[in-house]
């Protein structure tokens, strides 16, 4: 329905429903909102509730990983690493990992003592500047019996190299066999012991390497290696390791004797963690990082761990958003704690409140709208219905009047005698005669459409014959049209065209249609009236040379009450009720109602009924 057809008189009442619809939608949108806003609220409070309970528990959780971890290292097991990281056990010139297969090298310069060059100047010079190896041996041999175990070693890697020189084979490998033996110091720069067992060519100082038995620098080890190792490359150290014995090297005589600190080397933190004292100390070196990653509760927040300088040694700490914040003095921990929601997580329980609020209140608009819609839509149809009755009332009043005046006057005029002859006596009385037969017409009919409008007519049916019926029916209206030059043509089957109907109604639907026809095409001589069989039916066709009917009134004229268009421009007389009843009648046959029209072309409307069975 058109805005200009929805806006017409009484626009008054529409309005004010409009705008109450539009203030009940603006007060449920308006009260919703406050309610979603204060919810949010709620839930606001609650989240932050949520993450100080949470915080507390990584604080407490996180207590109890240092204190765990510390004692661990008070006493840990040979062998067994302490998680989560490389542990050390140092003294002031010594570092070793636990377990020692770990640290392959040592990525620090080595401080066991080594005897100075000067202390074998002599022997080296009677071995190479004279060429004199068997007094040379005799040197070193009795330097090999020195109290001082550098000298020793020194002596013994000389002495063995002079045997061989001599081609005393035995008695070069016993000296490097008492070299072997020797710990602690260092010789050509290199482990005593190593240089020994590797000049013995032992079959274990590859095993040795791999389980970082000597403590080393980067390039001996790959040195020695590849002298054993017989092109097999070398492991590698992971860098982390590396980097974390070079931390616990560096901090090795911290104070006190229990303590934890944060570095930061080559823009990374690491956490340290030490037990006893200087002289021997195990260290744990980690990340502030795995040791956050040990906290389950960690995994269903967002954490940060800052120092005291406010940098961020571990997680993400996201400015946007509420957080819990726990200091390091008040937590008693390395770091200041940022506890946030996680990224992605939501409250479940306010989106399903939230959602089923605003669910609530669509429907609450869609019913609005939906009411508002049906109750206006009512009320037009009421003005509708009001304006058709008053329409239907006005023609009703109308067609009634013109036969009741004629009758009138012309009684008039026969009860006083004012006739001029006798001819003009009988053509009064035919008149009234006329008048009297179409008054009876129009009473019936209405009569006729108030009984099936209120269902109390009764059919019945009987076998009839469409041809007689069409030819007995269009017979009324020879007289009507006598004279006018006006022709009812029939068109028909001669057999095999017999209907179960009630001949009296349905009489009264095809003189409705005839009279239509005749009515509408007043300047068109001719109205056609056709009937045939079509499968299991019998179809009669009334067509005539009217002005037509436009596409958007082709259901409406079956309405009662409702005239075309083509009625009000044309002047036509009638009721509206004609084709509401030709409607009924035919349905309750069984049967339907077709029209097809164009506009200036005329119109066609066929009944289409169910045909007797022949046997």
């Amino acid at each position: 329905m058109s805005l200009r057809v929805w806006l017409q008189p009484p626009r008054s009442l529409l309005v004010i429903l409009f705008l109450l619809t539009l203030v009940s939608i603006s007060a449920v949108g308006w009260f919703g909102w406050l309610l979603a806003a204060q919810d949010s609220v709620v839930e606001e409070q609650r989240t932050q509730e949520q993450l100080e309970q949470t915080a507390d528990r990584i604080v407490v959780a996180l207590r109890g990983i240092l204190s765990e971890t510390g004692e661990r290292l008070a006493a840990p097991a040979q062998g067994n690493s302490v998680e989560p990281g490389p542990v050390f056990l140092l003294t002031e010139n010594t570092l070793t990992a636990l377990p020692p297969a770990r640290l392959l090298y040592r990525p620090f310069p080595l401080t066991d003592p080594e005897a100075p060059a000067s202390v074998f100047a002599e022997g080296e010079a009677l071995e190479f500047l004279q060429g004199q190896p068997e007094a040379a041996a005799d040197w070193y041999r009795r330097l090999a019996d020195s109290g001082n175990p550098a000298a020793r070693a020194g002596a013994l890697l000389r002495l063995g190299r002079a045997l061989r020189k001599l081609g005393r084979e035995n008695q070069s490998r016993a000296a490097y066999a008492r070299l072997s033996n020797i710990d602690g110091v260092r010789v050509a720069g290199a482990p005593a012991g190593l240089v020994g067992r590797t000049a013995l060519g032992s079959a274990g100082v590859k095993e040795d390497l791999r389980t970082g038995r000597w403590p080393l620098s980067r390039g001996q080890f790959e040195f020695y290696w590849s002298q054993v190792a017989r092109g097999e490359p070398p492991p590698v150290m992971p860098a982390e390791l590396e980097h974390a014995a070079m931390l616990a090297w560096k901090e090795r005589l911290s104070e006190p004797s229990s303590g934890q600190a944060t570095l930061w080397s080559d823009g990374r933190a690491a956490f340290i963690l030490w037990r006893g004292e200087a002289e021997r100390r195990v260290m744990l070196v980690t990340t502030p990082e795995a040791i956050l990653s040990r906290i389950a509760e960690g995994r269903q927040a967002q954490l940060a761990a800052v120092d005291s300088e406010g940098r961020v040694v571990a997680g993400r700490k996201d400015g946007a958003g509420r957080a819990a914040v726990r200091t390091a003095a008040e937590s008693r921990l390395p770091w200041a704690l940022y506890v946030a929601r996680a990224k992605g997580q939501t409250a479940t329980g306010t989106f399903a409140r939230q959602r089923f609020l605003w669910f609530a209140m669509v429907v609450m608009f869609v019913f609005l709208l939906a009411g508002t819609y049906f109750i206006a839509r009512a009320i037009r149809r009421e003005m509708a219905v009001s304006r058709l009755q008053s329409d239907f009332v006005s023609a009703v009043s109308h067609e009634f009047r013109s036969p009741l005046t004629s009758m009138r006057q012309l009684s008039e005029i026969l009860a006083f005698g004012r006739l001029p002859s006798e001819e003009r006596r009988q053509l009064y009385y035919q008149t009234l005669v006329s008048e009297t037969e179409r008054l009876q017409r129009l009473v019936e009919k209405l009569l006729n459409f108030g009984g099936i409008e209120a269902g109390k007519r009764q059919y019945h049916f009987e076998p009839i014959d469409t041809g007689d019926l069409v030819e007995h029916v269009t017979a009324e209206f020879e007289r009507q049209i006598a004279g006018s030059g006006r022709l009812i043509e029939l068109h028909g089957m001669p057999s095999g065209c017999r209907i179960e109907a009630d001949r009296e109604a349905l009489s009264i639907a095809l003189r409705n249609l005839v009279d239509n026809a005749l009515k509408y095409s007043p300047e068109f001589p001719t109205v056609w009236v056709e009937w045939a069989r079509e499968n299991d039916s019998v179809a009669i066709k009334v067509r005539d040379q009217g002005p037509g009917i436009p596409a958007s009134e082709r259901k409406a004229i079956f309405h009662k009450f409702v005239r075309g268009s083509a009625a009000a421009a044309g002047g036509v007389k009638g009721m509206g009720v004609g084709l509401a009843m030709v409607q009924h009648i035919v349905v309750a046959h069984g049967g339907e109602v077709r029209v097809a029209s164009e506009p200036g072309l005329g119109s066609t409307f066929t009944m289409v009924l169910p045909a007797v069975k022949e046997a």
